[in-house]
């Protein structure tokens, strides 16, 4: 598949070539998540932190993009909830415990064993992507899929602002 990576940490500038182009595997779904056919990814300054090195990915080259929009085209062993050809977001957060005081209070961005879309694992800027299920949520048909894209980080931090 094809997808967009970083490959190095570097400051963005006019010569800045860290984000490739590059042909990688299709990812297959794990137990408990799902394979998302990327439609749309939206931009965020958290790649910029990943690139520039202030939320350095652990490891390089990662696909990055934690603001997408895709179809479930396929589920691993243990999904429960039914997403399969539904159309879904997938925001910053790729998985958690689910246990811990965090998980259970709606804070799982403060898990110790968070890990983030494009930045722990690869996220959406490629043709496909993998989450756990219970982080890929469904979006409703009256939102377009460009429009709803930046919606899973700044409406989302928005959102929990407000709350």
């Amino acid at each position: 598949m094809r997808a967009q990576r970083i490959s190095r940490i570097d400051a963005v500038d006019t010569d800045w070539e860290g984000l490739e182009a590059a042909t990688v595997d299709r990812p297959s779904p794990g137990p408990g998540e799902v394979l998302v056919r990327v439609i749309a990814c939206g931009v965020c300054h958290t790649e910029l932190d990943e690139i520039e090195g202030r939320t350095p990915p652990p490891r390089l080259p990662v696909t990055p993009g934690h603001q997408v929009i895709g179809e479930v085209i396929a589920e691993g062993p243990g999904c429960r909830l039914g997403l399969a050809r539904q159309r879904v977001g997938v925001g910053w957060i790729h998985s958690s415990c689910g246990a811990c005081a965090y998980c259970t209070s709606g804070r799982e961005n403060l898990c110790p064993e968070f890990s983030g879309c494009g930045r722990d694992v690869d996220g959406g800027y490629a043709e496909f992507m993998r989450v756990p299920e219970q982080f890929a949520v469904p979006v409703p048909e009256a939102l377009d899929s460009l429009a709803a894209a930046p919606l899973l980080c700044a409406g989302a931090v928005g959102l929990r602002a407000i709350r």
